[in-house]
């Protein structure tokens, strides 16, 4: 098997709904990311021997296959192609991980891994809800009787996260707490420039007629107070779940260049970090949330590692009830998890996110000088991955 390594990661700020990249095409989106991506690494694009994106939302521009279409906007060779991936949202990690296979295996040696979701245009379900047969006929819902023979029930997230919360005694008050010290966290690192490495600034629309540089995550409520959040109605028929302690609805793109130790050595570039191992499983498709439990259970198995060896952890904050489930099974070093803040404050631009949290933990084990960083989502349907990489900077 050979090395993994990874020589470059970016992403945008992300956006908030219908704010500096709600009108972006995500093909020319993902193209800026990619240009970005390989100036930052200073690798020629005739390298590139495939383009893994994740995105959820697979229809209008969103759909066919925009890796390919961004490579090719980017003014990459046509030699380049793309794949589109969806494990909802765990999307781009999932491409990350496919990619390191790849290259571990030999059959690739330069692979982008990335994703991207413009989320104010493209709803979830968007795919289905509305869609029509050739012949007029409603295409119907992905989830058919025999599914539901099996599962039960069908629940949304926000529900899922409730009955989390519910069967780990977690309470309103903690929902809310964590959501608050992600907004503080997140803003402190803000302040402080600890994103600055890893965004790829903008030019975008103003809403005036101009332009202005798009460089600062726009979710982020550094003024938001426990007091504040305990006023917020709740949603999704829940007792507990609220606009202030899910994430909200967002849009962004990232991506990681992934190289062989061998292209590393031929090429001479300076490798940001090396990939470790993966894991993914799948869950309770009613509880749905749970699986980062399990699936940082798998990964830690599989690479010899040990919680304690953990120096950043990057779980996706869905919804406030995850993390904390996954907290109690595990017992980690809070000050180790999302210590920048999370997707309740930086958003959650769903097929995106594993590579944002991913392009996150490159960084900063990189600011702390840190060895190990391990990154895990929940997913719809009741999955999840899960990634360690180590900093070898």
């Amino acid at each position: 098997m050979k090395d993994v390594y990874f020589v470059g990661a970016i992403r945008t700020a992300v956006g908030k709904k219908n704010g500096a990249l709600s009108s972006w095409r995500p093909d020319e989106l993902f193209a800026e990311v990619l240009k970005g991506l390989l100036g930052q690494a200073s690798v020629e694009p005739s390298e590139i021997e495939d383009v893994i994106c994740g995105i959820v939302t697979q229809v209008g521009e969103q759909g066919f296959v925009v890796p390919r279409l961004a490579s090719l906007v980017a003014g990459f060779p046509e030699t380049v192609p793309g794949v589109t991936v969806n494990r909802q949202c765990g999307s781009s990690l999932t491409a990350i991980n496919m990619a390191a296979a790849y290259i571990a295996s030999g059959m690739r040696d330069v692979v982008v891994a990335g994703g991207c979701e413009i989320m104010s245009k493209f709803a979830i379900g968007a795919e289905w809800f509305g869609a029509t047969l050739n012949n007029g006929q409603p295409a119907g819902m992905p989830f058919g009787p025999k599914y539901l023979e099996r599962v039960g029930q069908l629940t949304d997230q926000g529900q899922a996260a409730e009955m989390i919360a519910e069967k780990w005694g977690i309470s309103k008050e903690e929902c809310d707490e964590f959501a608050y010290n992600s907004h503080q966290r997140a803003a402190k690192a803000t302040q402080n420039g600890l994103f600055d490495r890893e965004i790829l600034p903008l030019e975008v629309e103003d809403g005036e007629g101009g332009k202005r540089v798009h460089k600062t995550d726009e979710t982020i409520r550094p003024d938001t107070s426990m007091e504040k959040l305990a006023g917020l109605k709740t949603v999704f028929g829940t007792k507990m779940i609220t606009a202030g302690n899910s994430s909200p609805i967002s849009d962004g793109a990232s991506a990681v260049l992934m190289m062989s130790g061998d292209k590393v050595k031929e090429l001479g570039v300076k490798p940001l970090a090396r990939f470790v191992g993966s894991a993914v499983t799948g869950a309770d498709p009613v509880l749905m949330l749970t699986g980062p439990i399990r699936a940082t259970e798998l990964v830690l198995n599989k690479t010899g590692l040990a919680m304690d060896d953990l120096d950043v952890i990057e779980i996706n904050e869905a919804f406030s009830p995850v993390p904390l489930a996954w907290g109690k099974e595990h017992h980690p070093d809070w000050e180790k998890v999302n210590p920048n803040g999370g997707a309740i404050s930086l958003g959650h631009p769903v097929g995106n996110s594993g590579c944002r949290l991913t392009v996150t933990a490159i960084h900063e084990l990189h600011r702390t000088h840190k060895r190990y960083g391990m990154i895990t989502l929940c997913t719809g349907g009741g999955m999840a991955p899960a990634t360690i990489i180590e900093n070898v900077r």
